[in-house]
């Protein structure tokens, strides 16, 4: 297995990246933005993406966005094609992107919105922080991308204010005092709240 920069030869795996992050929506039930393969092909080609293969077999997949003029970058997209899962592999694809992008933009704050408790997890002993959305980008073209995914109108309803989605921000300006361990509490606490508001949702 290996995790690599994408480049334009890995064109040829923007349908099946489309079609995984998709599907995998649909499994989750949860809010996914979609990404076409177009979509993909233009991360792909600006060098701002890591792919992960086994041999010529796509494996996984995430991309980094830029906004407010490089003060802001997002680790988007990440997604681990279902014959590839519970091997550890996203973690090391996150790992790798993160790594991209702090060496790509050494300035900028990296965040990220995701209802993914494993995401959440992941970020965390990478040393991101859950945040308010108002501490993320104001650029509006990034909150135009959440307009596929099916909680949009949450979104909307509260003034991009909050979501279902958890913010998490990590700020290259903040130095660690010492390794941050992740607690259990911490996360059984957000994944109740996650849970408090599906029902609530459901129940609208």
């Amino acid at each position: 297995m290996k995790i690599i920069i994408a480049n334009k030869s890995h064109f040829k795996y923007a349908q099946i990246i489309s079609d995984t992050i998709s599907e995998s929506a649909k499994v989750r039930g949860t809010g996914i933005a979609q990404r076409s393969p177009e979509y993909i092909m233009r991360r792909l080609e600006n060098g701002n993406a890591v792919i992960a293969l086994e041999g010529d077999t796509f494996a996984g997949f995430c991309y980094i966005e830029v906004w407010g003029h490089m003060k802001f970058v997002a680790n988007s997209g990440l997604i681990v094609h279902p014959d590839f899962r519970n091997q550890g592999l996203a973690k090391k694809i996150k790992k790798s992107i993160f790594e991209l992008s702090k060496k790509k933009f050494p300035d900028a704050k990296i965040f990220g919105i995701t209802t993914g408790l494993a995401v959440m997890k992941m970020n965390y002993e990478l040393g991101y922080k859950p945040v308010t959305f108002s501490e993320l980008t104001d650029d509006p073209a990034f909150w135009k991308g959440c307009q596929t995914c099916k909680n949009f109108d949450v979104l909307t309803r509260t003034e991009q204010k909050m979501c279902l989605c958890t913010g998490m921000l990590y700020d290259p300006t903040v130095k660690k005092s010492k390794e941050k361990k992740v607690s259990t509490s911490t996360f059984d606490k957000l994944k109740s709240i996650k849970e408090h508001l599906s029902l609530k949702r459901k129940n609208k």
